[in-house]
C-alpha cells in the first residue's frame, strides 16, 4: 500500500468530488485527509489516501482529465507516522480592506513565534478581504502573539482576532 498525495484542479462543474472519490474507492484507496474548495469558478482539491501504486491511480484518474478541463497529479508521500499535537489550536481571523501583503504579514508573525498554520482560507467580497486560519501555537504564547498580531494588523489597517479553537470541532 502506498500513501499518495493527489491534487485535482480545473474549471468547476458538478460531480468532480463524486467522480474522484468513486475512482479512488474503486481502486480500494482509503481517503484519509482532504480539502476541497471552489475558488472563483475553479475547483481545487488536495487529498491524501492510502491505496495502490501511484501509476495505477494516475491511470484511473486520466479519463477525468481527458477533456482538458481538469488536471490531476499523483505522487507518493512518506507517511508521518503517529503525529502528536505540536501546540495549542487557535483560530486567527483577519478582515479589512483588500490590500497586498495581508496573508504574508500575518503568517510571518505566526511563523516567527514558532506557530504553524494548519489550515487557511481567504475570501474577497467586494473590497472586504477576510482571512480565517487554524494555527497551532506553542503553549503559553498566545497572549504575546495576539499583541504582535494586533500591531501588524494596525499597520495594515485591518482587524484581527485570535481565539482558542474548539478541539471538538477540529
Amino acid at each position: 500500500m502506498s500513501e499518495l498525495a493527489i491534487t485535482v484542479i480545473g474549471r468547476d462543474r458538478p460531480g468532480i468530488v463524486a467522480d474522484v472519490a468513486e475512482v479512488l474507492a474503486g481502486l480500494g484507496a482509503n481517503l484519509t485527509d482532504s480539502t476541497m474548495t471552489r475558488l472563483r469558478g475553479h475547483f481545487a482539491m488536495t487529498l491524501i489516501c492510502v491505496g495502490p501504486a501511484a501509476a495505477e491511480v494516475e491511470a484511473a484518474l486520466t479519463p477525468l482529465a481527458a477533456d482538458g478541463q481538469l488536471l490531476a497529479t499523483v505522487r507518493v508521500v512518506t507517511p508521518d507516522g503517529t503525529a502528536t499535537a505540536a501546540g495549542e489550536p487557535y483560530v486567527l481571523a483577519v478582515h479589512g480592506a483588500d490590500r497586498m501583503g495581508i496573508v504574508a504579514a500575518m503568517t510571518r508573525v505566526i511563523a516567527e513565534a514558532g506557530g504553524n498554520v494548519t489550515d487557511l482560507s481567504t475570501r474577497l467580497a467586494g473590497t472586504l478581504y477576510v482571512v480565517v486560519a487554524e494555527v497551532d501555537l506553542l503553549a503559553g504564547r498566545a497572549d504575546e502573539l495576539a499583541g504582535r498580531l494586533a500591531r501588524t494588523a494596525a499597520d495594515l489597517g485591518v482587524g484581527v482576532s485570535l481565539r482558542p479553537a474548539d478541539p471538538d470541532l477540529l
